[in-house]
């Protein structure tokens, strides 16, 4: 893994970290809105609990206008509630579908939200640091491909040795390759037969 490819995974893993922690934010942010316009227009009703559960509670209730209201998205802070059970519930009269379960607030959220945010920020922690060892320990790879032919063709070749031949091309003779190995010069008397 090269240090391109690495750099790509890092920065992607932190964007999805960030990603949660904005989301968490904007669960607790969409909290207080709620408990703000409950707050601002609060009208209380004994709800029946028809369907309960740890993230989502279904709640049916009469509300002021003397319609039964039953949440599309639960009630808001739903822990610790069970099938059956008859709550007191707080809700805005303007919109009966904002609900939550009485005497409870924003401040329940916080908890959830930091939990989910240190444990994907522990994970992604943990899954960058093993990319940077593997990294690290792989050896790296020798370069292959057309560059590494391109730049052995381009290599010069070695200088072939021709000391001993004439430059004109013609073939020496016996007397000057005699000459030549011994390192004597050749005379002309030496060249002529007797």
């Amino acid at each position: 893994m090269n240090r391109t490819i690495l750099r790509r995974w890092q920065v992607l893993l932190v964007a999805l970290g960030v990603v949660v922690t904005v989301m968490m934010g904007i669960m607790v942010g969409g909290c207080y809105l709620d408990d703000h316009r409950i707050n601002q227009h609060k009208e209380t009703a004994i709800a029946d609990v028809v369907s309960a559960g740890r993230f989502k509670s279904a709640v049916s209730f009469v509300a002021a206008d003397g319609q039964v209201h039953n949440p599309r998205l639960g009630v808001l802070y739903p822990t610790h509630l069970t099938t059956g059970q008859r709550i007191s519930v707080e809700y805005d009269s303007r919109n009966p579908d904002v609900v939550r379960v009485a005497g409870r607030g924003a401040e329940l959220a916080w908890r959830p939200a930091i939990s989910v945010t240190v444990i994907s920020w522990l994970v992604i922690g943990a899954v960058m640091v093993a990319l940077a060892e593997f990294a690290r320990r792989r050896p790296a790879r020798p370069s292959e491909g057309p560059e590494a032919d391109s730049a052995t063709a381009e290599a010069p070749e070695a200088p072939e040795d021709r000391s001993g031949a004439p430059e004109s091309g013609e073939p020496a003779t016996d007397a000057e390759s005699a000459g030549t190995q011994t390192g004597e010069p050749v005379t002309d008397a030496e060249s002529t037969p007797a």
